[in-house]
Parts: structure tokens; C-alpha cells; sequence
């Protein structure tokens, strides 16, 4: 038997950060199931209900801190939309517009034929792709 918060405390133990009340509270909401894919609101909205004093701002920098750490993906769907994505894996995604949802697409889904010339000095570090759904009657 495992004890409640021993999946998120090794996850934040694994990548060096520290596992404070916030942070294992965001943890285990985020890494203790299935991959997902939230936003800071939602996410606050789900901690709030499990009673932990979380604030939204407190939300975003422990998101934002997670992505640095590589627990974490950050998807920017447009300017006022970004999710983020337990899946760390090499994949992309296609966002559902009507339903605010984002779903996986393994990389082998995405061909991609070609790939802008790289400056001198630099190198791809990765390629995100974001395909954007709505009902065709919108």
C-alpha cells in the first residue's frame, strides 16, 4: 500500500524541487492518474475543492515551475489559452475550439515534410504542433 501523496512527493523529489504543502497538493492533482491536460484555472478550481488554500497566482508559478523542471508541458493554444500537459513525451495535439478541449497525437499521426532552415549556431530543440477543430457550422 502506498501512502497518499508518495507518487507526487517522488515526482517532485526526482526533478530537485521541494515538496512543500502547495506544491504536493498541484502534484498529486496532476501526476496521480491518467495524463491530462489543464489550465491554471481549472486546476485552482480542483485544489480549492480538496480544501487546500491555494492561490491562483500560487497556481501559475508552481505550473510554470513544473514546466522548467521537465515534469510538464506548456501548449499555448492562442493568446488567452494555455494548457498544460502531463504527457511529456515527443507529441502534438489537436484543440477542440467548441470544447476547450486538447487531445494527443502521437508524433507518428503528424507528418511533417520539411523544417525551416536552421541559423548558424542553432539547433532544433523540439517541434509542437497545435491543429485547431470546430463544428463546421461555426
Amino acid at each position: 500500500m502506498t501512502r497518499p501523496y508518495s507518487k507526487a512527493l517522488r515526482c517532485l523529489q526526482d526533478v530537485g524541487l521541494r515538496p512543500t504543502r502547495q506544491r504536493l497538493a498541484l502534484a498529486k492533482l496532476l501526476f496521480d492518474g491518467e495524463d491530462r491536460h489543464v489550465t491554471a484555472e481549472v486546476l485552482h478550481h480542483e485544489v480549492t475543492e480538496t480544501g487546500a488554500k491555494v492561490s491562483l497566482a500560487t497556481v501559475y508559478n508552481t505550473l510554470h515551475q513544473f514546466t522548467e523542471a521537465g515534469i510538464l508541458k506548456e501548449v499555448i493554444v492562442d493568446s488567452s489559452r494555455t494548457y498544460f500537459d502531463t504527457n511529456i513525451g515527443d507529441h502534438h495535439h489537436i484543440y477542440f475550439k467548441d470544447e476547450e478541449k486538447l487531445k494527443d497525437v502521437s508524433a507518428e499521426e503528424l507528418v511533417i515534410s520539411a523544417l525551416p532552415d536552421v541559423p548558424a549556431g542553432k539547433k532544433i530543440s523540439g517541434v509542437s504542433v497545435v491543429v485547431h477543430m470546430e463544428d463546421e457550422n461555426t
